[in-house]
């Protein structure tokens, strides 16, 4: 019997949060963190994109005002219009490295709509690919992915530079 071993996963599963992660908003730290050890891919002047760190493909990635807010209502419009021309460079961006055959773009509001992290707005793209949602998702609440994240942000990260 084969065994697939994703351990980084287990403190999002079982809500446990990890420690640097309990004071304060981890989205509003994540922009600080040192580059080299940061899943920062691109810093604008007012939001920047992230790899997510629990993924649902490779790629899946957010994008997030620098501002501590819940909600687009609460965006000035620089802010939102930022937030917009980031997310389309990250569907260029994911486009021109993936080859997806589609992305979801979307943004949860609130708990009752799936936002997990509801009091900092961000923006989700995930990469999609004709029969990538397989059993392993449903059946093993287990997410098979194929690239380290760091490597991840390896690739990525150069094509926001050169844009």
């Amino acid at each position: 019997m084969d065994h697939l071993w994703s351990p980084w996963r287990l403190p999002y599963v079982t809500g446990v949060i990890e420690a640097r992660q309990t004071v304060g908003c981890v989205f509003c730290q994540a922009p600080s963190e040192p580059l080299e050890s940061s899943l920062v891919l691109h810093r604008g002047e007012h939001a920047y994109v992230i790899l997510n760190r629990y993924p649902y493909n490779n790629g899946h990635l957010m994008v997030l005002p620098y501002r501590h807010v819940p909600a687009l209502t609460d965006l000035t419009a620089v802010e939102l219009h930022e937030l917009a021309d980031l997310t389309q460079r990250a569907e260029a961006v994911l486009t021109e490295t993936y080859a997806p055959n589609g992305i979801n773009v979307g943004i949860n509001l609130g708990l009752s709509a799936g936002a997990g992290l509801r009091e900092h707005l961000h923006v989700h793209l995930v990469p999609r690919w004709t029969g990538d949602t397989n059993f392993m998702s449903v059946v093993g609440e287990t997410r098979v992915l194929s690239e380290e994240l760091h490597a991840t942000v390896a690739r990525l990260r150069p094509l926001w530079t050169s844009r």
